[in-house]
Order: structure tokens, then C-alpha cells, then sequence
């Protein structure tokens, strides 16, 4: 009998299907699943019909079309200090395909991937697919901290790469300066190469820059930095990522994308080079927008008692169960409070390896203030009454 790859075939159903499937069957807010409410920038919704009616709508070049893999480079370099060049600048169909294709360029049988947790469900089973293994590393609330000595404790002789997200999800963690240097003083003393995931690059919640991992000493030629049209304007369904790296990172990456998706459609290729030369205030004023509505949950969260961990970045808020008076774990309370109390979250626990259920809860907070509000009253309500069980 015909059996199917094991990665697929024993994986669950993802967290997010299942707790977006519970919002739709108990009419609950949906705070779980990261994207905005909002339809998205009016210019680039309109620059991208424009492009449909009257542009090339037949394939792409794999690599991208050449005015936005300028643009990506141009932008990059105005707003981050790099040093980019065209060549330099892979499209891909989303920033999950952009790691795929760099996970199956650069990830062989065998080897080991450090990966910090939690973390974005994808990375296992794309490092499992290629025939990878995965090294976990516990990072630990509140503060999740990389430190060196974890990292040399990790790093061992098939180590191969390290799967890296900053800022990461679901932690909402902007790593500083200090982790940043430990991380590429053992990636350079050990020659691996590095896939970082900066998505979340432009969603700042502190007035803190975020720091490329390629920027630092002695990580240019060994990162591959993966980045995000659909997390920077709030457009996450359409699904245009970027792979920025070095030709020699960077070709085999775009290898594999060709038996992949093998190009993105161009009228929104189109739309994003368009926005990705906008002044570098628009992206000051999403962000500063952001972190405003992060603010007023959190705000909302401790008038009604829960105690909040800190948000450096992503759609995200953590809450502590523990720290708000809650025993319960932090799956059996994502369950009781979207089928008792009407709002859907996400479990930490759910981005760990091999985890019991831990304390900390994930909220979107990308939602309309009357949204937020409401989603506060009831979880509210949750928090005096589970709190007794």
C-alpha cells in the first residue's frame, strides 16, 4: 500500500487552523490568527488592478521582475544600511517559500538546524522535509534571551545552518546588539550559514531599529535574509517574500524556488516595488500605528487583570496566565475561552518541541479598538471565572 511522506502525513493540524476553525464555529473574535482587519494600503490596492488591466499578466521571471528585486535592494539599502545589488534580491511567493527554497538549497541529509523556540510552526517540517534534523534551543520568558554559552551548547559537528527570526514570533522579541554579536561570533567560528527570517522588520512596537543579521561583522556572506511584502503593508494575503543574499547564498536558493512556485504574479510584484519606494515615514507611521493599538490591549488586558510580557514587535501581545492568576495551562485556556467566552487565541506551548502546556498566551492585537475592546470585556469575564478552576 502507497503510504505518504511521513513529515505530512503525522504532522497535526496546524495551531492557527485549528483555533481560527473554533472562532468560526462558536462566533468567537478571532485574536489568534496574525493579520489586520483592514484592507491595506488604497494606493498599492489600486497600483496592482492598474497593473492586472492594462500589464503583463503571463509568467514572471523566477528571480522577480527586475524593477521590484531593484527596489527591494534600493529600499533595504535607504532604510537598513545594507549593500545590496539586483542580483542579490531573489522573489518568492510568500517569506514561508522563500525559507522553504533556502532550507532546500542549503540543508542536506542529516544535518542539524538550530532553531530558537518558540517558534513559527513551518521551520520543522520544511528542515524535516529536506532530510534535516532539528536543534531545538529553549529560549524562556520573559526576557528570551540568547546567550553564547546556550549556543555553544547547541552547536555541535553536523550543525549546519540556525533558522533564526528577529523579530520573532511568536516571542513579539527585537534581539538586541549583544545577542546579535554572541550569535554571529559562533556562526562565523563554526562556518554555518544562517536563514533569517526579518518579516517582522518593519512592525516596531519601541523606538528601537532593528539590526539585519547580515550587517553584523562577518555575517554577509553566510546570511540569507528573508523578508516581507505582506507583513510590511499589511497585505498578507499576497503572498510576496524576498530572499536577499550574496550570488553564491543566494543561486541555489533561487534553484530551488524555480521547482516550487517558480514566480509570483507580476501585477503584484508590480504594486509592492511601488510601495517599497515610499518615504521612509510611511514605515515610521505603521509602525508608530501599531504600537499604538498594541498599547490600548494592553491597557485594556490590565484593567480587567492580566498581567502583559513586553512587545518589541509582529501583530503581537503575550499574556502571562500564571503571573494573571490563572493555573490553567495555556492550551486548556485557549480552548475554554473561545468556546465559553467568544475569543480565539494561541497557545505558546503550541511553538515548542515536545512541550507541556506552558503559561504564556499570544493575542493579535491588529484588530479595530472596538474589536479590542470587546475581545478585553470577555476574556475579562474568563479570567475571574477560570481563575477558580
Amino acid at each position: 500500500m502507497m503510504t505518504p511522506h511521513p513529515v505530512f502525513a503525522d504532522a497535526p493540524v496546524t495551531i492557527f487552523e485549528k483555533m481560527s476553525g473554533l472562532a468560526r464555529e462558536y462566533g468567537a473574535i478571532n485574536l489568534g490568527q496574525g493579520f489586520p482587519e483592514d484592507p491595506g494600503p488604497l494606493a498599492l490596492r489600486e497600483r496592482a488592478a492598474h497593473a492586472a488591466l492594462h500589464g503583463w499578466n503571463q509568467y514572471a521571471p523566477s528571480r522577480g521582475l527586475p524593477e521590484l528585486r531593484q527596489a527591494v535592494a534600493e529600499h533595504y539599502n535607504r532604510m537598513q544600511g545594507t549593500d545590496l545589488t539586483t542580483d542579490q534580491v531573489l522573489v518568492t511567493s510568500g517569506a514561508t517559500e522563500a525559507i522553504a527554497a533556502a532550507v532546500m538549497a542549503w540543508v542536506r541529509s542529516g544535518d542539524e538546524v538550530i532553531v530558537f523556540e518558540p517558534a513559527y510552526d513551518a521551520y520543522r517540517p520544511l528542515v524535516e522535509r529536506a532530510g534535516g534534523i532539528v536543534k531545538p534551543v529553549r529560549l524562556e520568558p520573559p526576557h528570551w534571551q540568547i546567550t553564547a554559552q546556550m549556543l555553544d551548547q547547541a552547536i555541535g559537528p553536523r550543525t549546519r545552518a540556525i533558522l533564526f527570526n528577529n523579530p520573532m514570533n511568536p516571542a513579539t522579541k527585537m534581539f538586541g546588539a549583544d545577542e546579535l554579536a554572541a550569535l554571529a561570533k559562533a556562526c562565523v567560528a563554526h562556518d554555518l550559514v544562517v536563514i533569517s527570517d526579518e518579516v517582522w522588520e518593519h512592525v516596531r512596537l519601541t523606538d528601537r531599529a532593528h539590526i539585519p543579521l547580515a550587517t553584523i561583522e562577518g555575517m554577509c556572506e553566510r546570511t540569507i535574509k528573508i523578508g516581507s511584502a505582506g507583513k510590511m503593508f499589511g497585505l498578507t494575503g499576497w503572498k510576496v517574500g524576498f530572499a536577499c543574499a550574496v550570488p553564491h547564498l543566494l543561486d541555489p536558493v533561487a534553484r530551488a524556488h524555480q521547482f516550487l512556485t517558480f514566480s509570483t504574479p507580476p501585477l503584484l510584484q508590480t504594486a509592492v516595488a511601488e510601495g517599497l519606494g515610499w518615504d521612509g515615514q510611511w514605515y515610521v507611521q505603521m509602525a508608530q500605528e501599531m504600537a499604538a493599538r498594541c498599547e490600548y490591549l494592553r491597557q485594556a488586558l490590565m484593567a480587567q487583570g492580566y498581567v502583559c510580557l513586553d512587545s518589541h514587535g509582529t501583530y503581537f501581545l503575550n499574556v502571562d496566565l500564571q503571573a494573571s492568576g490563572i493555573t490553567m495551562g495555556d492550551a486548556d485556556f485557549c480552548e475554554a475561552i473561545v468556546r465559553e467566552f467568544g475569543v480565539a487565541a494561541i497557545p505558546v506551548s503550541a511553538f515548542v518541541s515536545d512541550a507541556e502546556q506552558g503559561r504564556i498566551v499570544r493575542l493579535c492585537f491588529a484588530k479595530p479598538e472596538t474589536v479590542l475592546d470587546e475581545a478585553a470585556r470577555r476574556l475579562g469575564q474568563a479570567r475571574i471565572i477560570l481563575a477558580k478552576r
